[in-house]
């Protein structure tokens, strides 16, 4: 029987067409350890493989050695992908976790961007973290001057709220705005999913599986390396975490009686409750490329959907997503 390959799908109505699944690349080079370089290539080779042609990554992952990955893992393969990079958490001139939106930092770290990953131009340019102190309006502003230029096709935001992703969008076309959403992170739904609908936006959802809590497969923090970024998240610290494992029994028994993984439920439901997003899970093993695409062609049924609603309502996770200090960059 053949492999499911993604179709592809439009984000935003401007003419970005992308793959109905993507490829977070973050932890190929941060956040959740040391990577062999090797595997994170051959990552990407079965994701191009498999139809798994949308790749996110940003100047911020490493910093700036993630870019420098795809880079040199896509050497020669430009036309074959479409490529997303972020901007403005990251900046050399600016206090550690500070935003830039600046811009001329908007037009400096592109030019760095397209150096490292080795292109001329990228697909889709976001702002990481929207700046507090810098009106939306300039730094979108920057950002198409980029699109004039040829050196980005299309424009996004990252994290940002209903009032900012309005105000961006009246300065130039947004295509696409990236948030984390998964069954235990559901913040978007009052306020931002609405908007994008209305604005003709697509929604590009992040950590679709809850950073690997959603699979069930971390059965203690301490299962995380030393390194691993999650040991200093609230939702995986050890006075949460057999609260928030509790939840993860669900979809455990949504699996299990559909004969799926819980990464698949967690994907099937993502798929479901946002019809045309396009999540972007992230993975560095080549086989979990392949699971996580063979979730596209799972359709949960009334019951599981309602059941996993039931479990998973806005807040039920505890604790919150990020620690204080990166809670504190996000556009409220």
């Amino acid at each position: 029987m053949p492999r499911p390959t993604p179709g592809r799908r439009p984000l935003g109505r401007q003419g970005l067409m992308v793959s109905s699944m993507g490829l977070g690349c973050m932890g190929m080079s941060f956040g959740y350890g040391k990577v062999d370089e090797r595997q994170a290539v051959a990552t990407i080779d079965r994701a191009l493989e498999l139809g798994v042609t949308f790749l996110d990554t940003s100047d911020h992952y490493g910093p700036r050695t993630n870019e420098e990955l795809l880079g040199r893992a896509l050497a020669g393969r430009r036309d074959e992908v479409q490529l997303a990079t972020k901007f403005g958490s990251y900046s050399p001139d600016a206090p550690p976790r500070v935003p830039d939106g600046r811009p001329e930092h908007v037009r400096r770290a592109i030019d760095a961007s397209l150096w490292r990953l080795g292109v001329d131009h990228v697909d889709l340019y976001y702002q990481h973290r929207v700046d507090p102190q810098v009106p939306i309006e300039d730094t979108v502003g920057a950002m198409a001057e980029l699109v004039t230029a040829g050196k980005v096709r299309y424009l996004g935001l990252s994290e940002a709220s209903a009032r900012t992703i309005r105000r961006a969008n009246a300065v130039h076309p947004i295509s696409a705005v990236q948030s984390e959403y998964s069954l235990w992170s559901r913040d978007v739904e009052a306020e931002v999913l609405p908007v994008l609908a209305e604005l003709g936006i697509g929604f590009v959802p992040y950590s679709p599986l809850g950073r690997g809590f959603l699979t069930g497969a971390i059965a203690s923090p301490e299962d995380l390396a030393p390194q691993d970024f999650r040991r200093v998240a609230p939702r995986f610290a050890q006075e949460n975490f057999a609260r928030n494992a509790a939840l993860v029994e669900r979809v455990k028994l949504v699996a299990a009686s559909r004969g799926i993984t819980a990464a698949q439920v967690a994907l099937a439901w993502v798929a479901a409750s946002v019809p045309g997003a396009v999540a972007i899970p992230g993975t560095t093993k080549p086989e979990r490329v392949a699971e996580n695409v063979a979730a596209l062609e799972i359709e949960l049924t009334e019951d599981d959907l309602r059941g996993l609603d039931e479990a998973f309502p806005p807040g039920a996770a505890q604790g919150e997503r990020y620690p204080p200090p990166m809670m504190a960059l996000l556009n409220g």
